[in-house]
Parts: C-alpha cells; structure tokens; sequence
C-alpha cells in the first residue's frame, strides 16, 4: 500500500455511515437478512439491504458505497439486477498494516 491509497482510504473512513457499514459487513449474518434468492452471504450484501438499514437515500448510499468500491474497501458481485457488496480483508489488512 502506498500513501496515496492509504489517504483515500481514510476520506472513506471520515464518515460515520460509512464506518458503519464496514461494521455491519463484518458480521452480515447478525446484521441483515439473507437475499430471498441467495440465502447465504458468501457474496456479501444485498445493496438495497444496506440502505435500508442506513436509513439514507439511495443516491447518497450508492455514492458511499461506490467510493468504498473504488478505494478498495469493498468488493461487488452482481447477481441478475441485484448487486452483492461484502468486504475486501486483504485492503483492509495492508491499510491496517500501513497505519500502525
């Protein structure tokens, strides 16, 4: 990881919903329900999952999330129109590692 990477990484971060995400996404399985279509999580999250529970628009929730996916933080898996989000360990570990 470079600074670069590492800077964009916390602009994502400065934002309390977003941080909140990254911890809901830590444990799906407590945090959300499991797609009618998929029942599991292996894939991640169903979008619109997340923003209901954000309780934000979707345009303001797709933004977030879309700069997560762009930083790296999160990692997307479409399924027919459905978009699946779940956590990229291996960025969040080298940014981890960066910091420290």
């Amino acid at each position: 990881m470079n600074l670069r990477k590492a800077t964009e990484i916390g602009k994502c971060l400065s934002n309390e919903t977003r941080v909140q995400i990254m911890e809901w996404l830590k444990k799906p399985e407590i945090n959300f329900p499991p797609h009618e279509t998929l029942k599991h999580f292996n894939d991640g999250v169903c979008v619109t999952y997340i923003q209901e529970k954000a309780g934000l628009s979707q345009s303001t929730i797709s933004t977030y999330l879309t700069n997560m996916e762009k930083c790296g933080l999160l990692i997307s898996t479409r399924h027919g129109k459905w978009s699946y989000l779940k956590r990229n360990e291996k960025t969040i570990k080298e940014y981890i590692n960066f910091i420290i």
